[in-house]
């Protein structure tokens, strides 16, 4: 009965070493998985950050867009035409078929103008904005004897000059022209494109202006 006795007891004592054991291992792992140790094996992963929302406003409430087409309009200092006649200059007798203000790869705001010879022969040719020096002036190479033929007939069917179809748009909307392009034609002959900037919202507003009749075709704003 003795033997019995003591092999019993040892069970139910061992049964305790046993659980104790146990409750400190489990303690163990809760505590290193709080630590530093233990990065992320046991306790819950720590809540991402919320994604960007496409358009999210910056914190003075404008859109990104906004606020850099805001800033480019700022910094910039010398005006599209100004800009234009720069680039003119570069090639006698050219015409302008576009101009945008850019940022340089330096952060510099440019003016990046497309211009064409008599003949249709395209040139690229950047302007900085600020001290309106030229920063680079080069043939286009990609073009054909088709190309050159229809980029000439393009401008020589524009009847309204750039200046005046600006001028068109920015008597429709106060701003800043920070774009101005001919288009190529269609059924109702070529086109020019100007975007004014307004610099208290820096809304851009897009106008289709006809290079013909001088007619407003299209006016959009961009409050993006």
């Amino acid at each position: 009965m003795s033997s019995v006795s003591v092999h019993s007891g040892g069970r139910r004592r061992r049964g305790r070493v046993i659980g104790a054991l146990c409750a400190v291992a489990a303690s163990a792992v809760v505590v290193s998985g709080c630590g530093d140790g233990g990065q992320g094996k046991t306790s819950a992963a720590a809540p991402t950050a919320p994604a960007q929302a496409v358009g999210q406003t910056t914190p003075g409430g404008l859109t990104r867009d906004q606020t850099e087409r805001q800033a480019l309009v700022t910094s910039a200092k010398i005006g599209w035409d100004e800009a234009a006649d720069t680039a003119l200059a570069k090639v006698p007798g050219s015409k302008l078929i576009e101009i945008k203000l850019k940022r340089a790869q330096a952060g510099t705001p440019e003016w990046e103008s497309e211009i064409a010879a008599a003949d249709g022969t395209a040139h690229d040719v950047h302007v900085d904005a600020v001290s309106g020096q030229v920063t680079q002036s080069r043939v286009e190479s990609d073009q054909d004897n088709e190309d050159r033929q229809q980029l000439a007939d393009r401008l020589s069917k524009a009847k309204i000059t750039p200046q005046q179809a600006a001028t068109t748009a920015t008597d429709r909307k106060q701003g800043t022209v920070i774009a101005v392009g001919l288009e190529g034609a269609d059924s109702r002959g070529p086109i020019w494109s100007v975007d004014v900037v307004t610099k208290n919202d820096g809304y851009k507003t897009a106008f289709d202006i006809d290079a013909v009749s001088g007619e407003v075709l299209r006016e959009e704003v961009d409050r993006d």
